[in-house]
């Protein structure tokens, strides 16, 4: 039975979005057909997206249909696409499945040895700060997250996507729209635990799933009260007083320093 990320020709409708992009630019490094449209692209403004994207050989359209013909194998679309959106139509006229970038990610997620993060701030950030230890020292991991790293952007990339030659897959996991739960990472990290988009009783709901769907470490901030509710084993989280422990915070223009405490017996077993 073919899965989603079997085929190779996808066409992702809002393209130009920063969760959109990132996942596009991701299938198109690993050598599949990306196409895309996006109302972004109907001013001139925005015309260093779609270079930065085509750049990327991602085709781009303006949202009109004209992406979508014959060979597309999958339409990928946001909880932010309405049912109204004319491409959704010709998507049904054509017979061609309309797949959740979610569901889409969940998958990804799923090929590779993932790292999760999580919570309702911070995770832009600290997926960031995990790219760049990793890829400093060696790893490579791949990297699908919804902010612009320095570092990429500095080589003419949106900087939110990145293909790397190991198994690691950095992703940001947004709770926002509830699709977290789809996620089954190899590492769960959850930074923190407050109203935004939704009640905190949902919230825990949603990350208690999260948790569930983690197949091996969860890790949880122990300087988040609510957060280190939901720790599974406190050997692995980090915090004031635990085992991994962050200090001496300066910041200086863009560039950020701390002095880390690792305390190496937690990973006798």
């Amino acid at each position: 039975m073919q899965t989603i990320l079997d085929k190779q020709n996808y066409f992702f409708i809002g393209v130009a979005g920063a969760g959109m992009s990132a996942i596009a630019q991701y299938l198109a490094g690993n050598g599949k057909t990306v196409k895309g449209s996006d109302r972004l692209f109907d001013f001139e403004e925005n015309n260093h997206t779609k270079q930065q994207l085509e750049a990327e050989q991602i085709q781009c359209f303006l949202q009109d249909g004209s992406g979508i013909d014959e060979h597309t194998e999958a339409i990928i679309i946001s909880t932010a696409i309405e049912s109204s959106n004319p491409e959704i139509a010709k998507a049904n006229e054509l017979k061609i499945p309309i797949i959740l970038r979610a569901d889409l990610l969940a998958a990804i997620c799923e090929s590779k040895r993932t790292i999760a993060i999580a919570g309702t701030s911070g995770k832009s950030t600290t997926t960031a700060m995990l790219f760049h230890i990793l890829h400093e020292n060696g790893v490579s991991p791949s990297l699908i997250t919804g902010a612009g790293l320095v570092r990429l952007q500095k080589e003419g990339k949106i900087g939110n996507a990145y293909c790397g030659t190991s198994d690691w897959l950095l992703i940001e996991a947004d709770e926002s729209d509830g699709t977290l739960v789809k996620y089954k990472p190899e590492i769960g990290l959850l930074l923190s635990i407050d109203k935004d988009h939704k009640e905190l009783e949902e919230l825990f709901d949603i990350f208690e799933t999260f948790k569930s769907n983690t197949q091996k470490q969860f890790v949880v901030n122990q300087s988040h009260l609510l957060a280190q509710k939901l720790s599974q084993n406190i050997q692995f989280d980090y915090g004031a007083g635990r085992s991994f422990e962050g200090s001496h915070f300066k910041q200086e223009d863009f560039i950020f320093r701390l002095k880390c405490r690792v305390l190496l017996a937690t990973f006798q077993q």
